[in-house]
């Protein structure tokens, strides 16, 4: 530890620390416009110069690092009049005409400062040339007449997201911010993650959607979590007077760090559909609107004779995107009420099931969690698209590639993490490439676990379609790895068990898994895929002649897949969101909330259970998912309980749980 002064304010923080972070944490506030806690400080805008005594001229903070016995002093006059030309140079560089500009008033970084030092004007004559504007870009705009060149949405898009999409051209005041070599924004290899709209001080990034519709002091925080995938990021869900204005990332949230997805950001600012406002049932050959009562006693009138039938009976889906609690009371009301054996989830398990059956056989758990491809040397992504699905994580893998790490992608088709891999391999059958590595590993006498194989590397390489060649170079930078992390996905879980089991087999012989720790992890489905697996709703679904179905689809989208499945059902039920192919054929539609109306709990991929908080009020006639269920309960006469956490342990998951 270190001992400073700063202001007078005897600091004790950790070696290493900046003065702007030491100031930070003792409440003592300095300037910034070029800083951000979560990027590698920069010192370009020289706004958070302080004095230091003993030094000869005043020092960058975000930069310095303290000393002991450091004396530091952040409000003299020498520094104010600093502040004050350092501003009056950025705001004369460019066109900073602030009632002209989309954030002035609260939203605008470079405006506070200015404010803050008590500026109303500055004293140098504008000097600047304009900027072409690039509109190109469907959810944000890019303004160089307001960039201040602090590179934050440049560290942002390399250090952050591993994308490295944008960089600056000229030099100096000549200097405007570009995406790729001068391409416009629209058209290049921007992803549309929007962190670097986030990290932007100043209106020279805009989120289209929310410009203009409230400053930071008109909306409305709600911290929650992101239920596009099973990542569970944390978010800052923004409202004002019960509308959606914006989305950003939560910096202290654990999983993501602040870090966002265009799945995550953008895609829920997007209409969704119709929504459905009242209950609908059908009369006469088209649906009419209906009262909760009679909707629910209807559904229960078709239910009921059904009841304990082993074929021919009720079969029930729900979407995994909704809570636990609704989760649970779906399977209590279906499986152990009406006896169902068809109780599923619509991902029919294929995220989840192959894991949770090992886990089974195990009687532990057996993987990890996010955190170790941090400081991981290789990374084995097998199985998965981490570029489509699940961003976030493939952010996390794509910036530890400058770091250090190697890629190794294992996929059938082609993988656009391919661009990003030391190595790839392509075959046809998972297991027989799995046993092939297991047996080069252990050839080469690398194996840190000695299990038995089903034959020679050579033998088995052509078994699998690869060359030996890249099989060895494969099997020896996963065996000689200090820390090797095995990323899979739906490729792998969808199969048989066979493919689970030989990656599990892998792992133990490279080190990704001992009895100390384990670096491999799955990435699941939809945001509740680990919960639904806990509760038994991992089943493959078969349309068997079923005579009622009933689909918890809240405000999920149906696949075409599902529509067609139950195209021929005799009677069905849907509790939904948004119409669809499935709500127009329905016989019974239940309105229900969608994911910024209601509350709950969800289990991410690392086992991690969260908590989701309301944003927005749903009108009186839309219900939660939990209250249709809990109602439908009642008018069927079946007894629930609330007891969906403690059922959450009842089966050993693939990953531990904790909260």
């Amino acid at each position: 530890m270190v001992k400073l002064t700063i202001d007078g304010k005897p600091i004790e923080v950790p070696d290493g620390t900046t003065v702007l972070r030491a100031s930070e944490h003792a409440g003592i506030k300095i300037p910034t416009l070029c800083d951000h806690p979560e990027l590698t400080p920069y010192g370009g805008c020289r706004l958070c110069l302080v004095e230091v005594e003993g030094a000869r001229t005043l020092q960058p903070s975000c930069t310095l690092p303290v000393t002991n016995n450091m004396v530091v002093h952040t409000d003299t006059e020498k520094v104010h009049s600093a502040r004050k030309f350092v501003l009056t140079l950025i705001f004369s560089e460019r066109n900073h005409f602030c009632p002209f500009c989309q954030v002035s008033g609260g939203d605008c970084q470079l405006q506070n400062a200015a404010l803050d030092e008590g500026m109303t004007h500055w004293p140098l004559q504008p000097n600047y040339q304009p900027f072409a504007m690039d509109a190109s870009h469907p959810n944000f705009i890019l303004d160089n007449n307001r960039c201040i060149l602090c590179r934050r949405c440049v560290r942002a898009c390399g250090e952050l997201v591993g994308n490295f999409t944008l960089g600056f051209e000229e030099r100096g005041a000549s200097s405007f911010l570009v995406a790729d070599f001068g391409t416009p924004l629209g058209k290049s290899t921007c992803i549309s993650c929007g962190n670097c709209i986030q990290v932007c001080p100043t209106g020279a990034l805009i989120d289209r959607v929310s410009a203009y519709r409230g400053k930071i002091t008109q909306v409305e925080h709600h911290k929650t979590i992101c239920i596009a995938c099973s990542l569970g990021c944390g978010i800052d869900v923004l409202t004002r007077d019960n509308n959606l204005v914006r989305i950003e990332g939560d910096w202290d949230a654990p999983v993501n760090n602040g870090i966002l997805c265009k799945l995550g950001r953008f895609d829920p600012m997007d209409d969704q559909g119709s929504r459905i406002a009242t209950p609908m049932v059908r009369k006469n050959g088209s649906l009419k609107a209906a009262t909760w009562d009679e909707a629910l006693n209807t559904i229960a009138g078709h239910l009921k004779p059904l009841a304990g039938r082993k074929t021919h009976g009720i079969a029930a889906l729900a979407s995994t995107r909704l809570p636990a609690e609704a989760l649970s009371l779906f399977q209590q009301v279906f499986g152990a009420g009406l006896g169902s054996e068809m109780v599923t989830s619509i991902e029919e398990g294929q995220p989840t099931a192959a894991a949770s059956t090992l886990a089974s056989e195990l009687a532990q758990p057996f993987e990890g969690n996010l955190s170790a491809i941090n400081d991981a040397d290789v990374i084995f992504a097998i199985g998965v698209n981490l570029v489509d699905n699940h961003q976030v994580a493939g952010f996390f893998v794509k910036r530890a590639i400058p770091n250090g790490a190697k890629l190794v992608v294992v996929d059938p088709a082609e993988n656009p993490l391919d661009l990003f891999a030391e190595l790839t391999l392509k075959s046809a059958s998972d297991a027989d490439l799995l046993e092939a590595l297991c047996a080069a590993v252990t050839e080469a006498g690398l194996a840190k676990k000695a299990l038995p194989v089903a034959g020679k590397a050579a033998d088995l390489a052509v078994k699998a379609g690869v060359s030996i060649e890249t099989l060895t170079k494969v099997a020896l930078l996963m065996a000689s790895a200090q820390k090797p992390v095995i990323l899979y996905g739906k490729g792998i879980t969808r199969a048989s068990a066979l493919p689970i089991k030989a990656l599990l087999k892998f792992a133990e012989m490279v080190g990704a898994r001992s009895a100390q720790e384990s670096r491999m992890l799955s990435l699941k489905g939809e945001a509740n895929s680990l919960a639904a697996a806990q509760y038994g709703l991992d089943k493959p679904f078969q349309f068997q002649d079923h005579q009622a179905v009933y689909l918890a689809l809240g405000d999920d989208k149906p696949s075409q897949r599902l529509i067609q499945k139950l195209e021929k059902a005799p009677f069905l039920a849907v509790q939904a969101a948004y119409t669809s192919q499935l709500t127009a054929q329905a016989d019974v539609v239940l309105p229900v909330t969608v994911w910024t109306e209601q509350s709950g709990h969800y289990l991410n991929l690392e086992g991690l259970l969260q908590s989701s908080v309301q944003a927005q009020t749903a009108s009186a006639e839309i219900w939660t998912n939990e209250a249709v269920l809990t109602a439908l309960a009642k008018c069927l006469g079946t007894v629930v309980n609330q007891d969906w956490k403690e059922q959450l342990h009842q089966r050993i998951a693939a990953v531990a749980i904790t909260e």
